[in-house]
């Protein structure tokens, strides 16, 4: 194996569902040890939910296995009067811990930023949550969705004549996740010259709004919000061509390509007419039922094909089995597998970090519920009486059959 960039970090992740599982899967690709500490039995509450009640292997959880390989899974009842003497020694010798539980209850058990540093003051300690640590919102549930509607995207996304409309994936989280990432490397680099660790605090509310920096600038400089077009065009902020248009068997994307240079190579000199810099905006609902209608003519192949000769930026539009076969992907290897011991041969989306002396790499599968229980505490120096001591109480559950 090559060496990893991280392969001397440990992180203790308590983090469920996609932000926080993301954020040290990210971290696990480039090598960190990541011990996933879970609940006996239950474990991450993404293992029981799926989309289409469609399950890998009878009853592994897609959503589940997208977030989790490279970890090792701990099973350990946090309330349990043992669990405080396992996780210490842990963190002791951790250098992360990443949670995303709701605010306060990790704390509350005796597993906050206070209770870790004062075992280990170099530990670095990320929470992240729906809407930051206090205010009015401390008590709504911080869901991708409701985050989507809180923030503007839903409302700039859609036509003008129908809803808002959330982005097909959990975007928020995953915005949160690399949020959760660039910070704690950040922390990392200030460590090793400080000596010292700290607490990290992200939130999707603040998040989402940042990854917005351009929309959110516009509307609140120029107090205006933006008005979603009634057509394909692709940004309530754009004037056309931009957007997404019909083909004879499928759909092509326009982005930000001169209106002239469509128009003939489409051969419709007649729609010149629109060729203004204010009318581009101001008609371009009216212009994408134009152009619509003449790229409908078309096939994709055909359209792309005569597009890309006049510098056109352009692509086609593809679903996500399209995407998985599309050549460039293959190409860069975006695709890769591992192998599961109930789910059998999953396929996943590889590492898209390209590192030339510590790449990133798949090596483990995304593990049962406390499948590693039992090897990572004899790593963390509890005898073999200890640790049957802890399963008899019910403190740790080692690996599900």
């Amino acid at each position: 194996m090559s060496e990893k960039a991280l392969s001397d970090v440990t992180i203790l992740d308590f983090s469920h569902l996609l932000q926080g599982p993301f954020c040290t899967q990210l971290l696990a690709d480039l090598g960190a040890n990541v011990i996933k500490v879970e609940r006996p039995g239950q474990g991450d509450l993404f293992r029981t939910m799926t989309f289409n009640n469609r399950w890998l292997g009878g009853r592994e959880s897609p959503n589940f296995l997208a977030w989790n390989r490279n970890k090792r899974s701990i099973a350990v009842d946090l309330k349990s009067p043992e669990a405080k003497t396992i996780l210490y020694r842990l963190a002791a010798r951790a250098d992360i811990v990443v949670q995303n539980f709701r605010p306060g209850v990790l704390a509350r058990l005796g597993f906050g930023y206070e209770d870790f540093r004062k075992i280990n003051p170099r530990i670095i300690y990320c929470s992240g949550s729906g809407y930051g640590e206090s205010g009015p919102y401390l008590t709504r549930p911080g869901q991708d969705m409701l985050i989507q509607g809180l923030t503007g995207l839903a409302a700039a996304t859609g036509r003008g004549d129908g809803p808002p409309v959330p982005v097909g994936s959990g975007f928020s989280d995953q915005v949160g996740a690399m949020n959760m990432v660039y910070a704690i490397l950040a922390a990392l680099y200030w460590r090793e010259r400080s000596g010292r660790g700290q607490e990290i605090k992200v939130d999707l509310l603040t998040a989402m709004l940042a990854h917005q920096g351009q929309e959110m600038l516009m509307a609140m400089n120029f107090g205006k919000d933006f008005e979603r077009p009634k057509s394909g065009i692709g940004h309530p902020g754009m004037d056309a061509p931009f957007g997404v248009y019909p083909t004879k068997d499928g759909w092509v994307t326009i982005a930000m390509s001169p209106y002239r240079t469509l128009v003939g190579v489409l051969g419709a000199n007649e729609l010149l007419v629109y060729d203004d810099p204010e009318a581009l905006f101001e008609k371009r609902d009216e212009i994408w039922e134009k152009l619509a209608a003449l790229t409908k003519a078309w096939s994709t192949a055909d359209l792309i094909a005569a597009m890309l000769k006049a510098d056109i930026w352009c692509g086609e539009v593809k679903t996500h089995l399209q995407a998985a076969d599309d050549e460039q992907v293959a190409h860069m290897r975006a695709i890769g597998a591992y192998d599961h011991p109930k789910a059998g041969r999953v396929k996943v989306v590889a590492p898209a970090v390209k590192m030339s002396e510590t790449p990133a790499a798949i090596e483990r599968p995304a593990p049962l519920i406390g499948e590693h229980t039992i090897e990572v505490l004899r790593e963390f120096g509890f005898d073999q009486a200890a640790i049957e001591a802890f399963i008899a109480s019910g403190a740790i559950a080692a690996a599900e059959a």
